[in-house]
């Protein structure tokens, strides 16, 4: 697991967090990421990251859910089980409707959540660094990884003037682990936190 230094910059109002992300990525330093309380409008945008591809993986859990119900179903009632019910053909299409409707329906939705997490790092066994607890109640957090051409200094200054309410440097892991917090209390209480 790599560790890497950060310098972390605390918002508290959205309005001035949208400026300083702009300004952050005209400035040429590299965002770790965005933390907030709550899911924010248009910040994707302006992180510059590109549109998900969650509602492609969707369409091919789905034609992959459709596939499996039609082929399965015709290769039963004509090759492996077939049975004449009244005169009725073998393979009755429109009967086959509501059952390729369900598992199409099931594989696209199991599907994109296990997709979802995934790509999220989202597990109950999952444990990830936080750079600031207040992130999930009421502050906005970025941190700008710092690089060997990196200016600690400068950076911290650049949050000042962009109206962060909290600038401090942090050491994290960029990863996640496989653990429990309680199990990693004492790493975090060894952690210095220098605020500016």
């Amino acid at each position: 697991m790599s560790v890497k230094k950060f310098v972390v910059g605390c918002f508290d109002d959205e309005k001035t967090l949208f400026p300083a992300v702009k300004n952050t990525r005209k400035a040429g330093y590299k965002i770790h990421d965005v933390y907030t309380p709550f899911p924010i409008h248009g910040l994707d945008h302006a992180m510059g990251l590109r549109d998900t591809s969650l509602h492609t993986a969707g369409f091919i859990y789905a034609m992959t859910g459709t596939t499996t119900a039609l082929t399965f179903m015709s290769w039963v009632f004509t090759k492996d089980w077939p049975l004449n019910i009244g005169g009725k053909p073998h393979l009755p299409l429109p009967a086959f409707i509501p059952i390729v409707f369900e598992l199409t329906v099931l594989c696209a939705a199991v599907g994109m959540v296990l997709t979802f997490c995934y790509l999220c790092q989202l597990a109950p066994f999952v444990t990830k660094d936080h750079f600031h607890l207040r992130a999930t109640d009421d502050l906005f957090v970025m941190p700008i990884e710092v690089t060997d051409k990196t200016n600690v200094e400068e950076v911290k200054a650049f949050f000042q003037n962009a109206g962060a309410v909290e600038v401090f440097e942090k050491e994290a892991e960029t990863g996640w682990w496989l653990g429990r917090y309680d199990k990693a209390k004492k790493a975090f209480e060894k952690e210095e936190i220098v605020t500016a």
